[in-house]
């Protein structure tokens, strides 16, 4: 049986995700930093990939509807509500940010701020790629975008106590997105072109994401070495993260892809598709 290459996210909020695919004789599992995943996708090194949501749009042959990518149904990296691992860091009111430094490993990130920004925050700041160090990127700019792990383990209040940007404010970008719509927001999901999983493989990895949830006291302690960490994540992984790409999920998706469009994020949307 030949193998299907999986490209996955490398961060604790896709471990579930992937529980015991490491020993599956179907998959060969890989972890990589979300841009990463997506471009090894474009490129052909994996066959799926957990990708960022954005990149959906980017895939082969996004512009025609007989081609690009297929999605792996009811499987996603979602939140509604705060995320807790996406973030902007301000030095001081959020109207006032002129400059933002980004980390640039999850594209579909750096897009949604892009989109708050405009929509939302009402600014027209200029952007430039920094990080992820916050320190350093908050000597250079008014804010810092910062995504994954580090922005779940940041604490403005312990970081920065005592010293020149002890005001420092997290602003959680998943909270802003469902206030601002009401809806879910879709941070990454598993896409691939169409002919490479069977329905079979379409149930092993629903099945992969059943046996996760529900163990996200193990996850977050073989991923963290520390308690206090492996208790954040532990409440990370059960009240912020959802695991599922329901008729929500896609209306919040669909809606994201037009207000990308009208930040010119990219130039175009597209009909979402899906594997059997």
């Amino acid at each position: 049986m030949t193998r299907v290459r999986l490209g996955a996210v490398g961060y604790l909020n896709a471990r579930p995700l992937v529980y015991g695919l490491e020993h599956s004789p179907r998959f060969d599992l890989r972890f990589d930093v979300p841009a990463h995943c997506a471009e090894l996708l474009h490129g052909g090194a994996t066959d799926l990939g957990l990708i960022p949501s954005i990149e959906y749009l980017r895939g082969t042959g996004a512009g025609s509807p007989d081609d690009g990518y297929a999605i792996v149904p009811d499987l996603a990296i979602a939140s509604r509500g705060p995320v807790a691992s996406v973030a902007l860091f301000t030095r001081g009111p959020v109207a006032d940010v002129r400059s933002i430094a980004m980390d640039p490993s999850s594209r579909t990130s750096v897009a949604l701020l892009r989109v708050l920004c405009r929509r939302v925050f009402r600014i027209a700041p200029s952007f430039e790629h920094r990080g992820p160090d916050i320190a350093a990127m908050l000597a250079h700019a008014d804010a810092a975008l910062i995504i994954g792990d580090a922005a779940l383990l940041i604490d403005p209040a312990d970081t920065f106590r005592g010293g020149a940007w002890s005001a420092v404010e997290k602003i959680d970008l998943g909270a802003a997105w469902t206030e601002h719509t009401g809806l879910p927001f879709v941070y990454a999901f598993w896409a691939g072109l169409p002919d490479v999983l069977t329905p079979r493989d379409v149930t092993e990895l629903q099945q992969a994401r059943n046996r996760g949830v529900g163990r996200s006291d193990e996850i977050a302690r073989a991923y963290f070495a520390l308690p206090d960490e492996q208790a954040i994540g532990a409440r990370y992984l059960r009240d912020n993260i959802r695991y599922s790409f329901g008729s929500e999920e896609q209306a919040a998706l669909e809606c994201f892809y037009r207000y990308a469009v009208e930040a010119g994020v990219v130039e175009r949307t597209r009909d979402l598709r899906f594997y059997p």
